[in-house]
């Protein structure tokens, strides 16, 4: 008998994100609104953001240790609720005086929180469901976290333009406890280790053991892990640096063209989600190859519409569905990969490897943007010579990935025959 997907718990799960990360999109809304309004430099908001990623990508690893050596229901409760208190006790801080310091404080904070909280809900979903439901449950909250990135910022700026900084935070928090709320009824088995070992020796051991098993006993992990990490360099810093570079400074065309393209770009990502949940029994781990070759396909009308066409609207359009399908095709393609890491990976395991995934992934994200900053600047009278080139190297990428996924999806069929 099939396993149905919204089971009680992973029902619990989703209600719970859609009240997280609706309270942390309007949160971050406010607050760059309010830096902004107080300094008038984006550069000071940007360099805010950036030191406060610093402590998820250094702590990721230990979070991961933990959701694997602690109640995953209980961290979630624990880190939801502090997120929640935290939020409560800068409100009652937030001076004109201070706001700066209170502001970059409380990032800094969630982004410690963020550490634990990103590798254990992960861990969660491989423990909640099985076979192909992994997958379409990862689907699920990707859409959930694509919708909330459309509709926060919307109604986010209408109850900060009604009603200020305060109350949008005071918000937050409501959203904060209801999702702590939620996660209370979540029951997940969890057996407790008894040892003697110091918080250090404990970290040392685990951290070794997951590094061992990623990189001794399934190097395959750890291959596809990097695939998708590579994959994400292109891709977030060509779209998040490259999309608004494109239609603001080289097309000239003014915001509402830019906010046109970005609520697009979201449906795409929803869509692709959608995608990969109903593709979950009939794409094959082989042809993921395909899917992230057609992310370089995706790009490379975009470049050749800039080398062809005069007219500003016509260049736009085309980059508007050469990045759409990009962004469907990344969508489905991070959700498998995901979904396929989480499926061969040991439960004793599990939050320490996508911790890792997560790190990772927030190292590569900067490094990208930053890259294609230096090449959309450098190269801003011929913007082909970035775009065409990115799309044809992902295109290869996926191309010589072919052999890497038939080897990893054959790997699968012998683990499962041997296991009947």
């Amino acid at each position: 008998m099939e396993q149905k997907l919204f089971t009680k718990n992973f029902t619990l799960l989703v209600l719970g994100q859609i009240s997280s990360l609706f309270g942390n999109y309007i949160l971050k809304l406010a607050l760059s609104m309010y830096v902004l309004e107080v300094t008038g430099s984006a550069a000071i908001f940007a360099g805010i953001l950036s030191l406060a990623t610093i402590p998820t990508i250094l702590l990721s690893p230990l979070g991961g240790i933990i959701a694997d050596r602690a109640d995953r229901r209980t961290i979630m409760v624990a880190l939801d609720a502090s997120t929640g208190i935290t939020v409560l006790c800068m409100v009652i801080l937030l001076s004109e005086t201070n706001a700066l310091t209170v502001i970059s404080g409380l990032l800094i904070i969630l982004s410690i929180l963020g550490a634990f909280e990103t590798p254990t809900v992960q861990a969660c979903i491989p423990q909640m469901l099985a076979g192909d439901n992994i997958v379409k449950g990862n689907a699920v909250v990707n859409q959930v976290a694509s919708i909330s990135y459309l509709t926060a910022p919307m109604l986010g700026s209408i109850l900060y333009s009604a009603f200020g900084l305060k109350p949008v935070m005071a918000a937050s928090v409501v959203c904060f406890f209801i999702t702590a709320f939620f996660e209370c009824f979540i029951k997940l088995s969890f057996q407790s280790f008894h040892c003697n070992e110091t918080i250090f020796s404990m970290v040392k051991h685990d951290f070794l053991v997951s590094i061992r098993f990623i990189t001794k006993e399934r190097p395959d992990i750890l291959k596809l892990l990097l695939l998708a990490a590579l994959s994400r360099f292109f891709v977030m810093g060509i779209t998040l640096v490259g999309l608004p570079y494109l239609v603001r400074t080289i097309l000239g065309l003014n915001a509402n063209y830019y906010g046109a393209a970005e609520s697009t770009l979201a449906v795409a990502t929803i869509l692709g989600s959608i995608a990969a949940g109903l593709l979950t029994k009939k794409l094959k781990f082989g042809r993921l190859s395909f899917i992230l070759a057609s992310i370089g396909i995706c790009m490379i009308p975009a470049g050749i519409a800039f080398l062809f066409s005069t007219n500003r609207i016509v260049i736009y359009i085309i980059n508007i569905i050469s990045f759409c399908g990009m962004q469907i095709a990344i969508s489905i393609f991070s959700i498998f990969a995901v979904s396929i890491i989480q499926q061969n990976i040991p439960n004793y395991l599990l939050g320490k490897v996508m911790a890792y995934t997560s790190a990772i992934t927030l190292c590569v994200q900067p490094v990208g943007q930053m890259v294609y900053g230096v090449l959309f600047d450098e190269l801003k009278e011929t913007v082909y010579f970035v775009l065409i080139p990115t799309g044809i190297t992902i295109f290869l990428i996926g191309l010589s990935a072919k052999g890497f996924f038939k080897d990893f999806e054959q790997r699968q069929l012998n683990s499962l025959g041997d296991n009947l």
